[in-house]
């Protein structure tokens, strides 16, 4: 990209920027912040402070949203508004970016909000001496006549290095400069052109090829280079005849040669180049029967056109002539000297054979029987017989031309079934003719085998609760025999699993050695067993072997996790106490959860689903330990809800929600108070309803029946006795809940114990107050709190000296597993009061309230 293109896309730029904030109002900022930066800086990397340069607070960028804006696609910096800092986004390639343009810069924008502001940012990028010079081309070949003149000019290639000013291209040097040297031509564009001119003639017979290297240097720190390399070719002119690299060549050539056979190759070098060193050969001699038996090539070579004999002629002078295409040549001469040779070979007849013999076959048994004559006398017809070796044949002569097949060893058919026996008869001339014969013969099969498994022990894996009837595992024996004798058959070896025949778990194929479960594994009941596969043979007798085979169950995530703690009850809810003096990281609770899959299937993971406040918790991903990730406050609300899911590492996954109630809380009526309006089930509630209705009307009976009688004994007395009575019996005092301080590690630091008996009959249960413990968790009943406050109220209306009559109240909680008794109260005179009270709080209430009051005697 040029300048001038440059400069239109920022002018455009510009505009969409002046055009974007012409509808609102700025405060223009007439300053400019510069930086200037090297290219290649890595990613991070520090361009400047733009907080600092602009004299503005980071806090002040922070709140006014500074952000960058580039009007492009790319983002070469980014702005850090922790620091106010300009830094380095991506890597920034000066010649990507602008190619030769100067300078060249990034122009971007801050802009600020609340009022709107725009600081114009401008990023010099410097060049770096990052790129050598390069040539299109690695090679060049150019072809100069050796007629070329001196001077004569010869373009060469320009090379490119992308870099500017002293990076860049700087100068050439070309070597060797024997014959050429070089020369730069200034042009417009500040390019400079490269030339090669001749400065020594060439001579093609001297050197025809020269190889050059022309390098191209930058002027950068550290200096770069590239080179060409320039092959040179000097073309030839027809100057010099053809030349024989021997006057006489000497050449032998046995009798009854093969026509087309080479006898020898003559040569002749002609020092020119092309055409006008192309040679061509012919046979210059007149006598007519010497063309006919010979022939000459293109290439030189002398070759036999036809048969000759060493009776009729012992050698041959033959003239060859050379003739390049310009019309000069040379000559030369050839003399063939003819050898005598032994030209008959041994002839063999097979006079008898067997086609197969048995492996069991005892040694020196005869397999074949032939003849051997050889036409030629004396030592060209005396003949020698050989077989091949490795073979367990040996051959022998019985007569002077009869020779015999005998076997040498032992038969084996698994090491080789089929024989090549190749026999080799051969005279003792000089060179020795022989001729040779092969006989096939095949060695027939016993069952001496027994069959082979292919391994000594087998391992398969199947994964659990598999379909009846998959294919587990293949079995495979081989057998080295043939035929029947090879055929093998797999059979399951009686043994028992646990007591229960293998048979009722695994099945093998008869003929294909393929084991099927015969029921559907699981991994948690069993992880593996074993059991024998036995392989027989056809042969007869058969011959047997056998082999153990294990499998392995694998399992599969087939078990969602299962929390153990804290257990999730029907109808009450467990809750940990965390104080409110609780630091960071204070360890509230922990979920225990397991899952009966084996490996990652059973490795579980622990997250927070859902929480009342979930910048106050947080859940230990490995060890499911709840613990605060800040302090806790007043602020914070007394009833936490926190639900954690327990997930395995299976595929897919199986998890497992659990619910954790948190009282923050110092004191434990404050946790009554807060813990009352879980919701129940409706239509529990909705029987519950008329029950109470039921029971109240009950026991306001009774209790109207209790008044009338307490005060007719009163009165009774009163008459008897005419002074006032007042009452001997001991007043069970109120104590209120005990709570122990404990120093364990435990959640809850304050923990309210109790003990409960019940009986079939609610009127007899008894609940005892005051047992220090020490344990974490509190199990509370939501609807307790609001009894226990209106008890403590309805005691401090009640609770007057003097009563001479006992009041005693038992609140019944309707969930079979909680009873809370308070203390005996002093009967007040103010029954009707404490009556009204009571059957305005109780009345449509999920509480059954019995009021028993007591005479004194």
């Amino acid at each position: 990209m040029d300048a001038s293109a440059t400069g239109t896309i920022q002018r455009i730029q510009n505009e969409k920027i002046l055009l974007f904030f012409s509808v609102v109002i700025l405060s223009s900022v007439l300053g400019q912040v510069s930086y200037t930066i090297p290219e290649e800086m890595t990613k991070g990397s520090l361009v400047g402070n733009i907080a600092q340069d602009l004299g503005l607070d980071v806090k002040r960028l922070q709140a006014r949203k500074a952000r960058i804006h580039t009007g492009d696609d790319t983002e070469y910096i980014m702005l850090n508004k922790e620091k106010g800092l300009l830094i380095i986004k991506e890597r920034i390639d000066r010649e990507a970016l602008c190619d030769q343009t100067t300078p060249c810069a990034l122009h971007f924008q801050i802009a600020l909000e609340n009022p709107i502001e725009i600081f114009p940012i401008t990023v010099e990028i410097t060049d770096i001496n990052d790129n050598a010079p390069t040539f299109q081309r690695d090679e060049k070949k150019i072809e100069i006549s050796e007629s070329a003149v001196i001077g004569s000019k010869f373009m060469l290639e320009k090379a490119i290095d992308p870099d500017i000013g002293l990076n860049g291209l700087q100068s050439y040097t070309l070597k060797p400069t024997d014959h050429f040297k070089l020369k730069l031509h200034s042009q417009s564009d500040g390019v400079k052109k490269v030339e090669m001119i001749l400065q020594k003639p060439l001579d093609r017979e001297k050197q025809e090829f020269a190889s050059l290297l022309l390098t191209a240097v930058d002027g950068g720190e550290p200096q770069r280079s590239g080179t060409m390399q320039i092959h040179v070719t000097v073309l030839d002119v027809n100057d010099n005849a053809p030349v024989f690299t021997q006057n006489v060549y000497k050449a032998s050539v046995k009798e009854n040669s093969l026509t087309g056979t080479v006898i020898t190759k003559v040569s002749a070098s002609d020092v020119d180049k092309g055409s006008n060193g192309e040679v061509s050969y012919l046979i210059s001699s007149s006598i007519r029967s010497t063309s006919e038996l010979f022939r000459i090539t293109e290439e030189g070579n002398l070759i036999l056109n036809g048969p000759i004999d060493f009776e009729k002629a012992r050698n041959y002078e033959i003239d060859i002539e050379a003739v390049d295409r310009g019309g000069l040549s040379d000559s030369s001469k050839v003399v063939i000297d003819i050898g005598d040779i032994n030209d008959n070979t041994p002839v063999i007849n097979i006079i008898s054979s067997s086609n197969s013999v048995g492996e069991d076959s005892s040694s020196n048994t005869v397999v074949a029987v032939m003849s051997v004559n050889d036409h030629d006398s004396e030592e060209n017809g005396k003949v020698r017989c050989v077989i091949n070796k490795n073979i367990p044949f040996t051959i022998t002569s019985t007569s002077s031309s009869l020779y015999s097949i005998v076997t040498e060893n032992n038969l084996d058919r698994e090491r080789s079934s089929e024989y090549n026996i190749t026999v080799t008869c051969s005279d003792e001339g000089v060179p020795s003719l022989s001729s040779s014969v092969t006989l096939t013969l095949q060695i027939s099969d016993v069952n001496d085998n027994a069959p082979v498994f292919e391994r000594s022990s087998y391992e398969a894996y199947i994964v659990e609760n598999n379909t009846p009837g998959l294919s587990v595992f293949t079995v495979k024996a081989r057998d080295a025999d043939w035929n029947q004798n090879a055929r093998v058959s797999y059979i399951l070896e009686d043994s028992s699993v646990n007591g229960v025949p293998v048979s009722s778990y695994v099945s093998v194929s008869a003929d294909s050695g393929v084991i099927h479960a015969v029921r559907s594994f699981d991994y948690e009941q069993i992880k593996d067993f074993h059991f024998r596969v036995k392989a027989q043979d056809g042969g007869s007798p058969p011959l047997t072997s056998n082999v153990t085979v294990k499998i392995l169950i694998q399992d599969q995530n087939d078990n969602p996790p299962q929390v153990l703690y804290p257990v999730q009850t029907g109808g009450s809810m467990v809750a940990e106490m965390v104080p409110r003096s609780a630091d960071v990281g204070y360890l509230v609770t922990k979920v225990v959860a397991v899952d009966v899959d084996s490996g990652q299937n059973a490795w579980l993971s622990y997250k927070l689903q859902k929480a009342t406040d979930r910048a106050l918790f947080e859940v230990g991903l490995q060890n499911g330990e709840i613990r605060t990730i800040r302090q806790v406050t007043d602020k914070d609300t007394v009833k936490q809800r926190l639900t954690v899911i327990v997930e395995d590492n299976g595929q897919p996954s199986r998890s497992a929600t659990v619910v954790v109630n948190v009282a923050v809380a110092d004191s434990f009526p404050e946790v009554l108070s807060e813990f009352t309006d879980f919701p129940h089930d409706k239509e529990y509630n909705d029987n519950l309803t008329f029950y109470l209705v039921l029971a109240l009307a009950v026991v306001s009976f009774l209790f109207i029946t209790c008044l009338v009688v307490i005060i007719s004994v009163k009165i009774y007395r009163w008459r008897q006795s005419r002074v006032l009575y007042q009452s001997n019996l001991p007043v069970i005092p109120y104590y209120p809940p005990r709570y122990s301080d404990t120093l364990g590690t435990g959640t809850l630091q304050h923990v309210y114990n109790y003990e409960v008996c019940r009986t079939t009959d609610s009127r007899k249960s008894d609940c005892k107050f005051g047992r220090a413990g020490s344990q974490n968790v509190l199990i509370m009943d939501p609807s307790s709190t609001g009894t226990m406050q209106r008890i403590q109220s309805e005691k401090s209306i009640l609770d007057e000296p003097d009563s001479p009559l006992e009041v005693r109240k038992v609140l019944y909680y309707t969930h079979p597993q909680f009873v809370h008794v308070t203390n005996v109260l002093p009967y007040s005179a103010h029954v009707g009061t404490f009556l009204r009270y009571f059957l305005f709080q109780h009345l449509g209430e999920r509480y059954l309230t019995v009021l028993l009051t007591c005479p004194s005697v």
